[in-house]
């Protein structure tokens, strides 16, 4: 008998949550798999990502399994699972109509049947704390199973039911982000891309989560460069600096005589006067 334990990183789950899970037996699973998993929550559908290597665990914030594989999918369990989203439709539409009937200040989302029946989850929106215990009660007679009702915000309600960006791909959110970055104007500025609120909004109408992504790499390389307003000595002579190119690490220098050039930082022989309150530097 075949006692050989090995371990993957799988995502399962509404909101793609993410934790590594003990397999005993072979064969190896590959990548993209669907498997059966025993989680904290019960039983629940995932899909293999890559084996749990050390490298791929200091990513993660935990090396604590979060439960182990079942085994790999089945015809019957595809069938299960179609069964189980028919459900989810229904227990949706039951609980929008006990919300109305509680006049509870909810707005309803969406809803979760695990794969083995041990729970169902609806999760909503509310600007005030609701007190859904009535619902609850009224919710497990009707389903006989456990409720949850969690709250969420409406970048979790992107992560539920986006489905592409404005890039043409899957939304980041429902794919390989665990956390919801924070994200504001100031990288945006900074990245200069433009400032127009709907161009910056991504799915949940908050900016988008991309505007995180080379914020640092854009700050590191902007502290290398000279300001707007600097004057330098570069090999065609003093000029001032008049705009950054910050990922090509370069300037536009503008001379008396009106020649404007685009300079490496490299190329800069020296800053002798930057903005005010600002210390000259050798370059």
């Amino acid at each position: 008998m075949n006692t050989e334990v090995s371990a993957y990183i799988v995502r399962y789950g509404s909101t793609r949550l993410i934790g590594e899970f003990t397999f005993k037996g072979q064969p190896e699973l590959p990548r993209n798999a669907s498997v059966l998993i025993k989680s904290d929550r019960g039983q629940e559908w995932g899909e293999i990502l890559s084996p749990a290597t050390e490298r791929v665990r200091s990513f993660m914030k935990t090396s604590e399994p979060a439960g182990r594989i079942i085994r790999s999918v089945t015809d019957d369990d595809y069938r299960t699972r179609d069964k189980n989203r028919h459900e989810e439709r229904n227990q949706f539409q039951g609980c929008q109509e006990l919300v109305n009937e509680h006049k509870l200040q909810m707005q309803l989302v969406d809803v979760e049947h695990l794969f083995g029946g041990e729970r169902v989850i609806f999760y909503y929106l509310a600007e005030k704390r609701v007190d859904f215990r009535e619902l609850v009660k009224a919710l497990a007679r009707k389903y006989r199973s456990r409720i949850e009702m969690r709250q969420i915000g409406v970048r979790d309600e992107a992560k539920l039911l986006a489905d592409y960006g404005d890039c043409g791909k899957p939304v980041c959110c429902g794919t390989h982000l665990t956390e919801m970055p924070p994200v504001s104007m100031k990288m945006a500025k900074l990245q200069k891309t433009s400032l127009d609120p709907n161009k910056l909004s991504g799915r949940c109408g908050r900016l988008k989560c991309c505007l995180r992504y080379e914020y640092d790499t854009y700050k590191d390389y902007k502290k290398e460069l000279p300001p707007i307003g600097s004057t330098v000595i570069t090999k065609q002579g003093e000029g001032k600096v008049t705009n950054q190119e910050i990922l090509s690490e370069c300037v536009q220098v503008v001379y008396p005589d009106s020649r404007k050039t685009i300079v490496h930082r490299k190329e800069i022989l020296e800053v002798i006067k930057k903005k005010k309150g600002e210390t000259p530097t050798n370059q």
